[in-house]
């Protein structure tokens, strides 16, 4: 049967720090960040986080090309394209069920058209989720604040009234 210890030793390497009370600068400097490629877990993963264009994918790309893409109307048509080929794919399916692998090819093009659009949106959401949060941040530090400052003025109304009364009650 093997033990195992509820607080097991610190890694060896804890002894590089073994000086940092007495002198701090003796502790090694950390290693530089990783700058590109690095495998980790057997996957090789990169530091830069660009999303691949549908054309590296080997997909063909169903809206225009370029940095000012108008979102909303290219979802817009990418969407009422998708209704139009599930209508058709019914159609078929019904009138020619032998055919169904172009339609079922041509909706599964537009998912990944539609996919790729939105994952290109997600730069944005992130930064409008990030400023939103951090102004709530704001909203209940004010707050915060306010509460501080209404308590301590209470507090010293109650200092003052309690002055007053030992000042006229005295012993």
């Amino acid at each position: 049967m093997a033990t195992s210890s509820s607080y097991p030793p610190p890694p060896p390497f804890y002894r590089l720090y073994a000086d940092y009370q007495e002198d701090a600068k003796s502790a090694p400097e950390p290693p530089p960040p990783v700058q590109g490629a690095y495998p980790l877990f057997g996957a090789n993963y990169t530091t830069e986080d660009v999303l691949p264009t549908l054309e590296d994918q080997g997909v063909r790309q169903l809206y225009p090309k370029g940095p000012n893409i108008d979102y909303k109307k290219e979802l817009k048509a990418l969407n009422r394209d998708l209704q139009l080929h599930l209508l058709e794919l019914a159609d078929v399916l019904v009138e020619r069920p032998s055919q169904y692998a172009r339609r079922v090819e041509d909706i599964s093009l537009i998912f990944k058209n539609l996919h790729h659009l939105l994952n290109s949106l997600r730069p944005h959401q992130a930064r409008a989720t990030l400023i939103h949060i951090l102004e709530l941040q704001i909203q209940r530090r004010r707050q915060a604040v306010e509460d501080i400052k209404r308590r301590r003025e209470e507090a010293q109304r109650l200092l003052k009234e309690s002055l007053q009364i030992l000042d006229g009650h005295p012993n």
